[in-house]
């Protein structure tokens, strides 16, 4: 278990990380920051520049037995900070408001632990993750050569998720988090002048068109295995001026799916409905993705292993508020491996993720890694002595 020294010095570097925030694929500093923290733990083995900025510790007995993997994340979000705290973001414009630099205390807690209680058989990774906020890092570490070194039997990550009580942890086999796509759709025409919109090829109508039919292929409703929600959030058309008749529009629209397979479907749609209002209006249509999400599924067995690690520490879980239409690409360990996400409380009324004044509670910081460190051994046996 953590000592006081370690809990004060887990708490000083998660703070040190907040003030200095990184957004996806950025996280240079902040993953040099971990390797230094790392470095006195004496791991087996630092791997670094997975799949981006990623920092993976490898913790190995030297003795056959399985391969468990720890997820944190190690980007922040674009959002300014408000705050009076001491610690708060000191550059502008972005924050850790979503958890990550306290996820990182979780591995680093247990990096502490076993630099002094080795395993017994197997090994531990911990898995630093860049760019989980746009959907790319995951894919981007598994799809690295180097993971290969290091690819996991088990992998588990702990989020934390406002709404619940202080330290309840919300987990359940099956859907967690939702797969989600950001669909642009670029429509490009010929401007005219606004005397005489006749001489273009106005995209305003196509526009006009699209919004409610590509909002028609999802409402929401019941998260089952059915859900399929489509969100226009952005949408362009022209330059803000009166003279000129528009010749292109974008449409930016948010895909979500229960399941990877769902997202195929939908995004197909979306896009022959969006060439066939082009084709009609004698426009030219462009696709681009971003923030491609897989859905986060939680494996039976590593879900249970997570509930009877909890229950031993007598920590309180449940299915509380889940599944979620949010996403989270811890998902794509998922593939190779038996995973789990946990979805952990600060409090019911505390600050909501990604608001400009959230802020990681410290205290949780020996919850998470107590968590860790009883899968750990429930997986790969007592410490060696």
């Amino acid at each position: 278990m953590l000592t006081n020294s370690d809990i004060a010095t887990l708490t000083e570097l998660r703070r040190t990380l907040h003030k200095r925030p990184e957004v996806s694929g950025e996280e240079a500093e902040t993953a040099k920051t971990i390797v230094n923290a790392l470095t006195p733990l004496a791991p087996t083995k630092i791997m670094t520049g997975l799949g981006g900025h990623g920092v993976a510790a490898v913790f190995d007995s030297g003795e056959a037995g399985p391969t468990v993997l720890f997820r944190a994340e190690l980007d922040a979000l674009p959002i300014q900070e408000i705050s009076d705290n001491p610690w708060k973001s000191e550059i502008d414009g972005k924050g850790h408001l979503c958890g990550h630099d306290g996820h990182m205390m979780f591995l680093m807690g247990l990096g502490h632990i076993l630099s002094r209680a080795p395993v017994n058989k197997g090994r531990v990774i911990l898995m630093f993750q860049p760019a989980e906020e746009d959907g790319s890092g995951a894919r981007a570490v598994v799809a690295d050569p180097a993971f290969a070194d290091i690819r996991p039997d088990w992998a588990f990550a702990i989020h934390i998720e406002p709404g619940r009580p202080w330290s309840y942890v919300s987990t359940r086999s099956g859907l967690i988090n939702c797969a989600s796509q950001g669909l642009r759709i670029k429509l490009t025409g010929k401007t005219a002048h606004a005397a005489d919109p006749e001489d273009g090829i106005s995209p305003a109508q196509a526009v006009a068109e699209l919004i409610p039919v590509l909002d028609a292929l999802g409402n929401g409703g019941k998260l089952d295995n059915d859900f399929r929600l489509v969100t226009v959030t952005h949408v362009h058309v022209g330059e803000p001026t009166f003279g000129i008749a528009p010749g292109d529009g974008v449409i930016y629209a948010t895909l979500r799916t229960a399941h990877d397979e769902a997202m195929e479907g939908i995004a197909s749609d979306a896009r022959m409905l969006a060439t066939e209002a082009a084709a009609k209006h004698g426009l030219a249509v462009e696709f681009d993705v971003f923030d491609d999400f897989a859905a986060s599924i939680n494996d039976t067995e590593a879900t249970d292993l997570a509930t009877t690690a909890m229950n031993t520490l007598g920590i309180p879980n449940g299915d509380f508020g889940l599944p979620m239409r949010a996403s989270e690409d811890f998902g794509v360990f998922g593939w190779g491996a038996k995973a789990a996400m946990l979805c952990m409380g600060p409090g019911e009324d505390y600050a909501a993720l990604h608001n400009p004044d959230y802020d990681f509670p410290d205290d949780l910081i020996p919850v998470g890694v107590s968590i860790f460190e009883q899968i750990t051994r429930d997986i790969l046996g007592p410490a060696k002595t």
